[in-house]
């Protein structure tokens, strides 16, 4: 039987709203030796960890990895999909050292769109139908002869902006021009996917994975257009909530067997003849629809979501570093945790100008107000997302990009949930700053499908 070490030190990588909810239950750990978090990590994330002396990238692995030697890491995590596609993992892993997250040509599952979909096409995974192009003129021609709704996606990696659902055929052409500019024509970088357009609600379902044994986490409905009712361009979330009455066993059991096995089967598969090589250990995030025909995935992330992490942690009971560890450690099936039967609903508060060039520098004000919100039987808390700290020895912030912080409470019901994070977002201030008021809306008020 695997234990983990009475004592790990644990560097995190990443500073958004997910690593500071990861960050949180790291801290409530006992074995928890000391929390490195990355250098110029936001404000709330400095205030649980310590900073690394340098920039995180691959192009200092010589002086990451003596360095994580001489501090004896334990475990590093990876939160973003970006350091996860630069190979950080491949950078850190070492005996005596584990990494939570996949080494680099798995999280192509992620970063690359094109490999994803040639890797759900050989899992007999169910997807939206769709053709990869490396010429604006073809994926022109393809969107004309068609002449129906579709989707447009970057193949690499966009933050969730990437992503434009096309009504019309001028949209699409549209898209498709902007994803081509200032790329050359059959450049790699100049990929582009043309989805058929999907009916249905969508999923997030999110689950550890450790080679061989996968662990589904309660399913969460993230909330993606910056506009209420579901309108505007896509940003990278502006609300979540968890669970989702969407998502009943049943759903979860067909979930499990006709996408989520495959798809671990097949990314096993793509190394199983390198004797050395370690399997895809880490979260399998699947965005789902859930279509007539049953659910669909509309794309692949190789990591836990954002904000959809607010709302697990919340709801999380039990060690996470256990848990990230056995997961790194190939030994998951001998973790155990829980989930509150609370429901958590995460609103993101924005920085005007989001999802385009957001407003920064303003002084974040209410975050204590906010988290006063909370009745009897009720929590909220603020995760900091984009923020910095307002200067040495103040525990104030100011905002430092487009989603700035993640007010997320825990209450009996998603009604509950959902008013009580839309009143404590309403409590944080700072010039421009905006959020949505509907999140979870789809299901309260049993809304029309959406498309994606």
């Amino acid at each position: 039987m695997a234990t983990p070490p009475d004592r790990v030190n644990v560097l995190l990588i990443g500073s958004g709203g997910r690593e500071h909810a990861i960050a949180w239950r790291l801290t409530q750990s006992p074995r928890l030796g000391t929390l490195w978090v990355q250098k110029g990590a936001n404000a709330g994330l400095v205030a649980l960890g310590r900073e690394c002396p340098e920039e995180l990238t691959p192009g200092k692995a010589f002086f990451l990895t003596r360095w994580c030697d001489r501090e004896e890491i334990g475990l590093v995590v990876i939160g973003p999909e970006g350091p996860l596609a630069e190979g950080m993992a491949d950078v850190l892993s070492a005996p005596g050292r584990l990494v939570f997250g996949p080494r680099r040509d798995l999280a192509l599952i992620e970063s690359d769109k094109a490999w994803a979909k040639s890797l759900m096409r050989e899992a007999l995974v169910p997807t939206a139908e769709g053709r990869v192009f490396t010429s604006a003129a073809a994926a022109l021609r393809y969107v004309n002869d068609r002449d129906e709704p579709c989707v447009v996606k970057m193949a690499g990696l966009c933050a969730g902006k990437g992503v434009t659902v096309c009504s019309t055929t001028e949209e699409a052409r549209v898209a498709i021009r902007a994803c081509f500019a200032g790329v050359r024509e059959g450049d790699h970088a100049a990929k582009v996917v043309i989805e058929e357009r999907l009916d249905g609600q969508e999923l997030s379902v999110l689950a550890l994975v450790d080679g061989k044994t996968i662990t589904i986490l309660d399913p969460c409905q993230d909330h993606k257009q910056v506009g209420e009712g579901d309108t505007g361009p896509n940003t990278g979330g502006m609300g979540a909530y968890c669970p989702t009455p969407l998502a009943p066993d049943a759903l979860l059991d067909t979930v499990s067997r006709q996408i989520l096995v495959p798809t671990v089967d097949a990314l096993r598969r793509r190394v199983e003849d390198e004797s050395a090589a370690v399997p895809f250990r880490g979260v399998l995030f699947a965005g789902l629809m859930l279509t007539p025909g049953g659910p669909k995935v509309l794309e692949y992330n190789a990591r836990f979501g954002d904000p959809e992490t607010q709302a697990l942690m919340m709801r999380f009971q039990g060690d996470l570093l256990g848990l990230l560890w056995h997961t790194a450690n190939g030994s998951l099936d001998e973790a155990s945790f829980s989930m509150d039967s609370r429901t958590a609903c995460c609103v993101v508060v924005c920085a005007q100008g989001y999802p385009g060039a957001p407003r920064t520098g303003d002084r974040i004000e209410g975050i204590a107000d906010a988290e006063a919100e909370a009745g009897t039987g009720e929590v909220v808390k603020v995760f900091h997302a984009s923020t910095k700290p307002l200067g040495p020895g103040s525990a104030g912030a100011v905002s430092a990009g487009g989603r700035v912080v993640g007010v997320t409470a825990l209450a009996q019901s998603l009604t509950e949930a959902a008013a009580l994070a839309t009143r404590a977002a309403a409590r944080i201030h700072f010039p421009g700053a905006f959020f949505r008021k509907d999140i979870g809306h789809r299901v309260l008020a049993g809304s029309a499908p959406v498309s994606s």
